[in-house]
């Protein structure tokens, strides 16, 4: 495994993190207990030290799950988490006042809350699970966040970028308030090499890299006959025609690289590595057979440059969350 440092943190952090929502059993159908702590073990084996979750992954069942892990493991391993809005909505509305998203006493209330779930002192960063820079100048979540850190609550500080809004997060990232950014950046959405990465690596800032497969999409899987259990959550984000969309686009891209379907994912996550900006990457890995799969990855070894120039041709900006 090959580690990166994430920006003024100094973390040295595995390219391939662990993407830990689908575990937390919220929206995503089949994820058994068992199974995703026989995945996160197995991770850690393999040389992962990095892994995202949020308190809204299943009201603070990923993080129990994780907690569990590391009360039986001695390696260093390193845990993002997220603080949900208060509001609870997602994404954020750039026109609601801070006050209803992140109040400094609720800042420390899901500190508090993800500290417990976890069973450790301190988090290692703690972020906000959307973000809007009109919050840059309101509020009191600001002091909440610097007082956490002092008391050795929380080491840094980042924030989840609303979906395929990169540049709603510019302003905070140019203040110097910030240690982390997580973004939504694949093989379709490469609009964070617009702005937002160069910003993060003038100001040092880490990235986090999430989305890599466009929720199954770049895995090469996805069909027009592709059916999903009734209460996942895939059901809206692939709805109407956007199966056949997407296979169209996946067809394309083996097309251009000359590559067959199975070896779409590791070009996915290849190309993401393949930017300087990028600190870690975390796909999702319910399963033992993915971890096995995305874990050979993190060896250092970037997207050629040709084909991360040929894959420039596929960027596809749309927003299937809505």
């Amino acid at each position: 495994m090959h580690y990166r440092t994430m920006g003024k943190t100094g973390l040295q952090v595995s390219e391939i993190g662990f993407g830990a929502w689908g575990i937390g059993k919220s929206g995503w159908v089949g994820a058994e207990d068992d199974e995703s702590l026989r995945a996160l073990n197995r991770a850690i084996d393999l040389g992962l030290n990095f892994i995202d979750t949020a308190y809204g992954y299943g009201e603070g069942h990923s993080e129990q799950l994780i907690g569990q892990v590391l009360r039986e493991r001695s390696e260093q391993v390193y845990v993002a988490t997220k603080i949900p809005p208060k509001n609870r909505q997602w994404p954020a509305a750039h026109t609601t006042p801070v006050e209803e998203t992140f109040p400094g006493e609720y800042v420390r209330e899901y500190t508090e809350r993800s500290l417990r779930n976890l069973g450790v002192e301190a988090l290692d960063v703690q972020q906000f699970h959307v973000w809007s820079d009109t919050w840059m100048d309101q509020g009191d979540w600001l002091d909440a966040v610097q007082q956490l850190k002092t008391e050795g609550k929380i080491r840094f500080f980042g924030v989840s970028i609303n979906d395929h809004e990169p540049n709603s997060a510019l302003k905070l990232v140019r203040s110097g308030v910030v240690d982390v950014v997580q973004v939504i950046y694949n093989i379709f959405d490469q609009s964070p090499e617009d702005e937002l990465f160069p910003a993060c690596q003038e100001h040092n800032v880490g990235v986090i890299a999430r989305v890599p497969f466009d929720e199954g999409s770049l895995t090469g899987t996805i069909t027009p006959e592709t059916e999903f259990p009734a209460e996942d959550w895939r059901n809206h984000y692939f709805r109407d025609d956007r199966r056949r969309d997407v296979f169209e686009r996946v067809q394309a891209i083996a097309q251009t690289l000359k590559i067959d379907l199975e070896q779409l994912p590791e070009v996915a996550l290849r190309y993401i590595l393949s930017h300087p900006a990028v600190s870690t990457v975390i796909p999702g890995m319910r399963r033992l057979r993915n971890v096995e799969r995305n874990m050979v990855v993190g060896d250092g070894q970037s997207l050629p440059a040709d084909q991360v120039q040929q894959l420039k041709a596929h960027r596809w900006i749309r927003n299937y969350y809505k």
